[in-house]
């Protein structure tokens, strides 16, 4: 009898980002669910969960590639997580297939990036924020690399409209303290709102930007918009109703969006699940790494993870996400840009896109240089 090949996945259900893993963990039961459907027998999942624990990442991955055999780990979904297990996928020749938006400026070639770094998100939002709002924001976020690397990037592609950041503040990643910064912002009145909090830190400053905005109508999203770029449909629920409503995200995939390959993915996910659920870009990225990892696994006749690695940059691949091509440069994906407004459903409208746009991990390109205007969905 042939042993199985193994496929891990890790992500934590539990935390300050609980909502984000447990749709990404929900999107790999979901392929597999499918992956057997179809006859498929040849793959095994072993899921680990390390319940928001840093230290437990490590374990985790430990655990997948030493005691059960994975050679390709799907998981993480903060940098921090990522940057932990990465020294060990290299140690042991693995593949990491990370699925979250991230701040860029890394490409490992034990790595496989279905995630957007900042040309993909930051500079067409701000593409679209500045010419309309101005070029004076007040940047918040996560007191880690995420939440450093964004700030750090939106302070240059401010001075390179010759703009002004009003105020830069940050908060560990359970936070929920945000009068002050809220008392700032209202204090220095900027023209939009960088949000790179994570989990309960945004929900907590979203509602408290709510009643600031009743109070006084400047800061309402259509005068001082919110926007954010890693926000998804999965957390909307963990807001106070109605509070972020208007609010702006900058994502690969929306659950509202209309194109034939997310119509017929959403018909067979109701299918297996019948309860109404929107559909995340975090379940949506999750659902693709697996998916994408079982095809090139299958094509190339092994698991062997550089046989892998080529197999999956040497063509294009259809997705849920759109055709996905990787830079065999860097691994990474090229992806779609889209930016939603959160409307009283609890979805994301659609107002303004772009086609897949090449991966720039390092923006060797530069940020100064302007980019091609954004199609603007009426």
């Amino acid at each position: 009898m042939i042993e199985p090949l193994k496929i891990g996945i890790l992500y934590s259900r539990t935390g300050p980002y609980g909502a984000l893993g447990r749709d990404a963990w929900d999107a790999a039961e979901f392929a597999l669910s499918e992956y057997r459907a179809n006859g498929g027998r040849q793959i095994e999942f072993c899921f680990f969960d390390p319940r928001a624990d840093l230290s437990a990442y490590l374990e985790g991955a430990r655990s997948l590639i030493r005691d059960q055999g994975c050679r390709h780990i799907i998981g993480t979904i903060t940098s921090s997580a990522r940057k932990e297990v990465i020294p060990l996928v290299e140690k042991h020749d693995g593949l990491l297939w990370y699925m979250c938006p991230f701040e860029g400026f890394e490409a490992n070639e034990n790595v496989i990036y279905l995630g957007s770094c900042p040309n993909q998100h930051l500079i067409p939002l701000f593409d679209y924020l500045i010419p309309r709002h101005g070029a004076r924001p007040y940047l918040a976020g996560a007191n880690y690399v995420w939440g450093w690397e964004m700030n750090r990037l939106a302070r240059e592609l401010v001075a390179n409209a010759g703009g002004e950041v009003l105020g830069e503040r940050y908060l560990p990643l359970e936070e929920t303290a945000v009068e002050r910064i809220v008392a700032d912002i209202a204090e220095k009145r900027p023209s939009f709102i960088l949000n790179n909090f994570i989990g309960p830190s945004s929900y907590a400053f979203l509602a408290a930007m709510h009643e600031l905005g009743k109070r006084d109508p400047a800061f309402l999203p259509e005068n001082c918009p919110i926007a954010s770029c890693d926000l998804t449909e999965c957390e909307l629920d963990d807001i106070k109703a109605g509070v972020a409503i208007g609010q702006l995200s900058a994502l690969p995939y929306f659950d509202s969006l209309s194109s034939a390959e997310n119509r017929a993915f959403q018909a067979r996910l109701r299918t297996w699940q019948p309860e109404p659920r929107k559909v995340s870009s975090i379940f949506a990225s999750a659902y693709a790494a697996v998916t994408l990892c079982i095809a090139a696994i299958e094509a190339s006749g092994s698991d062997e993870p550089a046989a892998v690695r080529r197999e999956i940059v040497s063509r294009i691949w259809p997705s849920v996400l759109g055709n996905i091509a990787f830079d065999p440069a860097t691994n990474h994906a090229a992806l779609p840009f889209h930016l939603g407004r959160i409307n009283a459903e609890n979805g994301f409208d659609v107002i303004a896109s772009r086609p897949a746009i090449v991966a720039d991990p390092y923006l060797a390109r530069g940020t100064q240089k302007p980019t091609p205007h954004l199609r603007v969905v009426s």
